[in-house]
């Protein structure tokens, strides 16, 4: 099997981070800790998620806005055409240019009804490649959009799914992110595919280090990532025992992380939910190491 893709000798890994915008007080500490603690590991950007049917815009504006004026981080808007008219998301594009933010994640986007089937706003953008060049027309962002090794729940099939992939970077789409996957070749065969189909962006794998399992397992069902079966066995009688999840956890996501690296990857995108510690961890086995980051000027 050839490298589809081959980093530069001594490259340094590359990794960005995602968050949550926080629903109370203390979810916003637990956030800001988990921010400042991986701060210092110079990431290539954050990005912070948007709720299904667009529940969490406000939160995910305050969160973006914040990252970016309190931090040495760049920040990422996710956005969604759901539930909104092209004038309302209109008006959140123009918003995150005026703000400072230059990049974002475009998605369709989930209805607010768990598993309803998707239906675009009558006066809204119909589809993520009509969001994508509606983006790209109001300002030059850089656009990232999202992957399915093992094909969107939705999606009639792996091949529609990559010639969608492939319509969202004709409309000006530069990086597309993946969503988790356990299953390391899924990875790799979705790569080589996208690939002799003339996507040449770079696709990024999604990183899901876990120590809830059970959540991760509900989590995977709902957008459609399989459980491999030596995953499920490492798990079993450990449901009262952090400490031991934790373990597993970063042993799990530093082998795939490696055995990806090993095939040409050098970029990986980590789903933290919000916690930091096995990102850490994982990050300072691919070799990063905190930088200091530079004090906030004093006020007079």
């Amino acid at each position: 099997m050839t490298k589809a893709q081959k980093p530069e000798k001594n490259a340094r890994t590359k990794v960005s981070f995602e968050f949550f915008p926080p629903k109370t007080p203390e979810m916003e500490e637990t956030l800001w800790k988990s921010i400042r603690r991986l701060e210092p590991l110079q990431p290539e950007f954050v990005s912070v998620t948007y709720g299904a049917g667009g529940s969490t815009r406000e939160r995910t504006h305050a969160t973006v806005k914040r990252i970016h004026d309190e931090t040495t981080l760049e920040p990422v808007a996710h956005l969604t055409c759901v539930g909104a008219s092209k004038a309302e998301v209109d008006d959140v594009i123009r918003g995150y240019w005026d703000a400072g933010i230059r990049r974002i994640v475009a998605l369709r986007g989930d209805m607010p009804e768990l598993g309803a089937p998707y239906k675009p706003h009558p006066e809204g953008y119909q589809s993520t490649p009509e969001l994508i060049e509606g983006i790209r027309k109001i300002a030059d962002f850089d656009v990232i959009v999202s992957a399915y090794p093992e094909k969107h729940p939705e999606s009639e099939s792996l091949e529609a799914d990559i010639e969608l992939l492939k319509r969202k970077i004709d409309a000006g789409a530069t990086r597309a992110v993946t969503q988790f996957v356990f299953d390391t070749d899924k990875h790799i065969r979705f790569f080589e595919r996208a690939r002799e189909e003339g996507i040449d962006v770079p696709i990024v794998p999604g990183i899901m280090p876990t120590t809830n399992f059970k959540g991760t397992k509900r989590m995977a069902g709902r957008c459609g990532a399989s459980i491999p079966k030596w995953l499920d066995d490492y798990y079993i009688g450990l449901d009262d025992d952090l400490a031991t999840r934790k373990l597993i956890g970063a042993y799990v996501a530093a082998e795939q992380v490696n055995r990806l690296r090993s095939y040409g990857f050098d970029r990986f995108h980590f789903y933290t939910l919000n916690q930091a510690d096995l990102t850490f961890a994982i990050c300072h086995l691919l070799g990063l190491r905190p930088q200091t980051v530079p004090a906030e000027p004093e006020t007079v």
